[in-house]
């Protein structure tokens, strides 16, 4: 959509070296347009003509996905670290998991994309970007689940330019960290998320294949690579104690 309005996608690098795509307004709306009108309504609709009752939300709808509004970043530029301002993106703090875990007791099946509610310092809201991958991992582990980032190669490579370095799992802490010195660019962002996704209550998360036949069936199979839970160490045993506390005031 972007490309079919005459707008060039602008890519900026973080201060830690991630690389994603800078949100001003123009780009917000039609990121919007794309997004929740767009690619989530043929996503349920390709859903629900496979037999799937599916249900397709944006991270606004029910306040699904929220977090602060973030109106400027840090970015590398020639070398140099500056603020850009006009940024429309936020930082996931908080999960509806009640709502999501309502429509699948029901027998749904949520289709979620972003925006998702930005919360701004005065109290309003707006539709912000959020990383899909970083989205999906928020939903991910607030309902336990596993995790499936797809992508255009057949996994984390030792060398990025070599496939059959492909690292095929990563279970504990010196596995994971061989992993995220491999993520380069836009793979360094998906581990990021695997990270969060176990930080956040899944089991594992497996990054594979977006071009194979039945990819999420091949994912879960074996294929791509996997990084198990166990592999954040230290980190994994603070969420389980997290979470056993969490169940305790629940209770």
């Amino acid at each position: 959509v972007i490309e079919r309005l005459g707008m060039e996608p602008e890519y900026v690098e973080s201060a830690s070296g991630v690389t994603g795509r800078f949100t001003d307004a123009e780009t917000m709306e039609a990121f919007t347009m794309a997004m929740a009108g767009k690619l989530n309504t043929e996503l349920t609709a390709l859903f629900r003509e496979a037999g799937v009752d599916a249900v397709g939300l944006s991270g606004v709808d029910g306040g699904l996905l929220s977090g602060p509004r973030k109106s400027a970043v840090r970015v590398v530029e020639d070398g140099k670290k500056k603020i850009k301002r006009g940024e429309h993106s936020g930082r996931i703090e908080s999960v509806n998991a009640d709502l999501l875990a309502g429509l699948l007791a029901d027998g749904y099946t949520p289709v979620v994309s972003p925006p998702m509610e930005g919360n701004e310092g005065d109290g309003g809201v707006t539709p912000v970007n959020a990383d899909a991958d970083r989205a999906a991992a928020a939903v991910a582990g607030a309902l336990d689940a596993d995790l499936v980032l797809l992508t255009d190669v057949a996994g984390v490579y030792a060398d990025p330019d070599d496939p059959d370095t492909l690292i095929a799992s990563a279970a504990t802490a010196d596995e994971l960290a061989a992993v995220e010195d491999a993520a380069e660019g836009f793979m360094g962002k998906k581990v990021m998320a695997a990270k969060e996704a176990l930080s956040g209550g899944s089991g594992r998360v497996v990054v594979a294949d977006a071009n194979v036949d039945d990819p999420i069936v091949a994912a879960l199979g074996g294929a791509g690579t996997t990084i198990e839970r166990t592999a954040l160490g230290e980190d994994a045993e603070d969420a389980e104690d997290a979470e056993a506390e969490t169940e305790g005031e629940t209770a």
